[in-house]
């Protein structure tokens, strides 16, 4: 029984718990924080001409990390150049845009567009989030993910075992 102790010993990727479809599945915040998770969700988004909402959720999460006062000031005025001006290319739709002008580009501060951030955070959510869960792009991967999981050389009887019990 000398097999046991590779389940924390090995760094091999296979033991990775949960399925990250599984994770992408049990919120929206998952999704995000997954690199992987949001490409895919880009995809789905694309197909629905919405990709515009997490590409201003990914710019405004972008920017909450923004120390330095200049780089603020340009990455506001993208976003809003972007995705919130009437003219804009990419423009989300959120409450009270027509009232959003360039003024709100005048003293940038972190967390200036977490309200509409909140809003577009919450469209998704119950909307298209629970779309993509859905839909084939979602389940193809989870799919994919499944069959590598019964691949007999991906791991060992004993790890998938304990994957099952540690949950």
């Amino acid at each position: 029984m000398d097999h046991i102790h590779d389940s924390d010993g090995s760094p091999s990727s296979s033991h990775q718990n949960p399925k990250s479809t599984a994770k992408w599945a049990a919120s929206l915040e998952n999704l995000l924080e997954d690199p992987e998770g949001v490409k895919r969700f880009r995809e789905f988004l694309k197909k629905e001409f919405s990709e515009e909402n997490v590409l201003f959720w990914l710019a405004c999460e972008d920017f909450k990390k923004t120390q330095d006062k200049k780089q603020m000031q340009e990455k506001a005025k993208e976003i809003y150049m972007t995705f919130l001006s009437s003219k804009a290319s990419s423009q989300v739709n959120v409450e009270g845009q027509s009232r959003l002008n360039e003024k709100i580009l005048e003293e940038p501060h972190p967390l200036m567009f977490q309200k509409l951030q909140d809003q577009i955070f919450n469209l998704m959510k119950y909307d298209s989030y629970s779309r993509f869960l859905k839909s084939d792009l979602f389940l193809k991967h989870k799919r994919t993910e499944e069959e590598e999981e019964d691949a007999p050389d991906a791991q060992s009887a004993a790890k998938r075992a304990s994957r099952i019990y540690n949950t």
